[in-house]
This record gives structure tokens, C-alpha cells and sequence, in this order.
């Protein structure tokens, strides 16, 4: 078989155009999806939400956090796609004594089109990768960024509330939309305060639909609170899904910055 290195420098050998996949990325399995290895995809989290056919057909195979590992096991995948970051360590690790496990790693627009590429390759449908990322690369050059930057917070979690710091894919997400990150400093997902979020005196702050619900009810509570602030919700996948879904983000940033006008 094929040496295949993923995005954590792993050397794994893969089949040629495996046929029994399990993808344990919501974002890479749309990715799947769209590159139309539909009837190759075996197996899906029960946060695949997306495309709808499959989150009502496929194999379910737990959560991203919380694999079902004998439902796997049944399965008998040849490829096993998985992400650093959205799965457990331990888990991927106990998968890959058994299964071909290739890992993504992605922090910026680049690693995520490298990341299509690869599994383009992986997948042997190279040809539609490459048309993917060209259309993601065209619709982000097209944002043009603004001048005086609004200042932001972006909420992930409520109690406590966590945010995002520059070292994450969100973080390249609001600078593209045109914002600034007023916890750029931090690193990952830090737990944040309200008091915290008060002395940024932020511009803006958006409370994301993913991982953490966040809803009316929640703006309606912050929104007293934070006078000087603007508080509203925001579409989670589109600053956090890393996939072929990429393509429509920027239209949704641009709609965004029209809306706070």
C-alpha cells in the first residue's frame, strides 16, 4: 500500500482509493460529500450534520469526543479520517494500532486547502479537490478588508465562557471576516470573564451557534451588560468548519459587516 503523511507528520499506508471510510470531522465529511465519495463513506459522528442525507443514513459512530469504538470495529474501515484537535487523543490513537488513520491539523486557510488536497489525493479525486479549493481561494480574495477594523469577542462556550486566541482556525476566520481579536493574545480557547470581556471594551460580541448553543435568550441577558458593546449570534460553521464549506464563508462575512453597518 501507498505512505500517505497527514498533517501531523505521520507516515500511514492507505489503500489506493479506499472504499470503506469513516470520517470523524463534520467538516471533512461535507468535504467527502462534495468530492462525491458518497457510497465510499461508511461511517459519520452523530455531529455530522451536514449533508442531510447522510446524517439520516450513514452509520453513526458516536461523537467526535466520544467514539463508539465497537461500532467501528463492525464497520472495518480501510481509512479512517480524523482531526487533531475535534477528537480524543487517546481514542485516534488506539484506532491507529488497527486502522489507517490520517489526521488534519489546521489552524489557517492555507492548512485547510492543503488539508483538501491531501484527502483529494486520498481519496483519488484530485480533479475535484483542486476545483474546490480554487473557488475558495477566488471567494476569499474578494473580501476586502476594512479600514478600521471592529473590535471582537467570540464566544465558543457559555459557563464558563471561553474564547478564541490567535492560534486557532476561528482566530484566521474573524481576521478574514474583517474583525479584530481582542483576545489575540491567548492562546487556544481560554476561559474569559465577563469583567474581562468589559475592560476590552469590544466593538462586538459574537456569540457563536457551535459547540455552545448560544441564542436569543443569552444577547437578551449580556446586552444590558455590556452597554458599549454590540451583542449578536453568529453562524458557528462558518468560522469554524474548515471543509468545502469554506466556499460560502466569505459571502457570510461580507453579509455580516453589511448588517453591522
Amino acid at each position: 500500500m501507498p505512505l500517505f503523511i497527514d498533517q501531523t507528520n505521520r507516515e500511514i499506508e492507505i489503500p489506493i482509493s479506499p472504499q470503506r471510510i469513516i470520517s470523524l470531522v463534520p467538516s471533512q465529511t461535507e468535504l467527502l460529500f462534495d468530492l462525491g465519495v458518497g457510497d465510499r463513506v461508511i461511517g459519520i459522528t452523530k455531529f455530522c450534520l451536514h449533508p442531510q442525507e447522510w446524517f439520516q443514513q450513514k452509520k453513526r459512530v458516536g461523537g467526535t469526543k466520544q467514539l463508539n469504538i465497537e461500532i467501528i470495529n463492525t464497520l472495518k474501515p480501510d481509512l479512517i479520517i480524523a482531526n487533531k484537535e475535534e477528537n480524543t487523543k487517546e481514542q485516534i490513537e488506539y484506532l491507529a494500532q488497527h486502522y489507517p488513520v490520517w489526521i488534519s491539523d489546521i489552524n489557517n486557510l492555507a492548512e485547510a486547502c492543503e488539508m483538501i488536497a491531501q484527502v483529494g489525493n486520498l481519496t483519488a479525486t484530485t480533479k475535484k479537490a483542486t476545483k474546490i479549493i480554487k473557488q475558495i481561494e477566488t471567494e476569499f480574495s474578494g473580501l476586502v478588508p476594512k479600514k478600521t477594523p471592529l473590535s471582537c469577542c467570540y464566544l465558543i462556550w457559555q459557563k464558563p465562557y471561553m474564547t478564541v486566541g490567535a492560534d486557532t482556525f476561528i482566530h484566521a476566520m474573524i481576521e478574514a471576516a474583517g474583525f479584530t481579536n481582542v483576545f489575540k493574545k491567548l492562546s487556544r480557547y481560554p476561559e474569559v470573564t465577563l469583567a474581562q470581556i468589559k475592560e476590552t471594551n469590544c466593538d462586538l460580541l459574537l456569540l457563536s451557534s457551535e459547540p455552545f448553543p448560544f441564542a436569543q435568550k443569552h444577547i437578551d441577558e449580556l446586552q444590558p451588560l455590556l452597554p458599549h458593546t454590540k451583542v449578536i449570534l453568529t453562524d458557528g460553521e462558518m468560522f469554524s468548519w474548515y471543509g468545502s464549506r469554506l466556499i460560502k464563508a466569505p459571502a457570510y462575512f461580507r453579509q455580516l459587516r453589511k448588517q453591522l453597518k
